[in-house]
């Protein structure tokens, strides 16, 4: 049994047809992702390989570090589909959104109603990695007053929850959605964070899943998950995510 679990099996035996990647940066030379539009089509055809067809791409929206506004973020999209065309890539469905630093310029930038939301109303959301906003409950509460619905990316891998597991309890209830990096469940992030992750699967606290891939070496790495047990582990989410299609 333990044989067959740990069996190697393609990707494409992972994600269905309906998967969609809800957290990549893909779009090229406008964050730390992509750096031009043939690394962008690398990417996707890599995954593609892998068997996802279908992305909403998430630039980061930080600061001035990326000061990525829903005008240039669909110009950088508006590129990419059409070489997909110019390449024959038809079965490739690509939109995009953005992955928002809760900072204050993302206040700014929802009092001003400039978000570029998932599908539907969902936006996807990050915090530093150093510590959470000091006014993190009010901002959760004004995103879902103004009509959305945070997803929260990667929680596993904010280390300062770690040890009170009940401060994820706390965004839950709070109405934060939270989305699995993959890699994390490999020893990529570092094996706190993998400990951390499967706890969190296994506790059913996770709703959506991504890739959050930014270069090829994130795609080899991923090859890592290609066996019979993370089929099992991801096999919810993997169908949670088709409601993006």
């Amino acid at each position: 049994m333990f044989f067959l679990r740990r069996k190697s099996i393609p990707l494409t035996e992972i994600f269905t047809e309906s998967f969609v990647d809800i957290h990549s940066h893909l779009l090229p030379g406008i964050d730390d992702g992509a750096k031009d539009l043939d690394h962008s089509i690398d990417l996707i055809k890599k995954m593609s390989s892998y068997g996802i067809k279908n992305f909403i791409t998430t630039p980061h929206v930080l600061g001035d570090v990326y000061p990525n506004s829903p005008e240039i973020i669909l110009s950088k999209l508006d590129e990419v589909q059409k070489r997909l065309k110019v390449e024959g890539l038809s079965d490739i469905k690509i939109s995009a959104s953005a992955e928002y630093m809760l900072d204050e310029q993302f206040t700014s930038l929802l009092d001003k109603d400039t978000i570029l939301p998932l599908k539907k109303n969902y936006i996807l959301v990050e915090m530093s990695y150093f510590n959470a906003p000091v006014n993190l409950y009010e901002v959760l509460f004004e995103i879902q007053l103004k009509g959305y619905k945070p997803i929260l990316a990667h929680p596993e891998r904010y280390n300062f929850y770690h040890n009170d597991f009940e401060n994820y309890y706390k965004l839950k209830k709070s109405g934060c959605l939270f989305q699995l990096n993959m890699l994390s469940l490999t020893d990529h992030y570092g094996s706190n964070i993998q400990k951390v992750s499967k706890k969190l699967l296994d506790l059913g606290l996770y709703d959506f899943l991504g890739t959050d891939t930014h270069h090829s070496r994130h795609l080899d790495l991923m090859l890592k998950l290609g066996n019979l047990k993370h089929k099992k582990m991801l096999e919810n989410l993997i169908q949670r995510n088709a409601m993006f299609e």
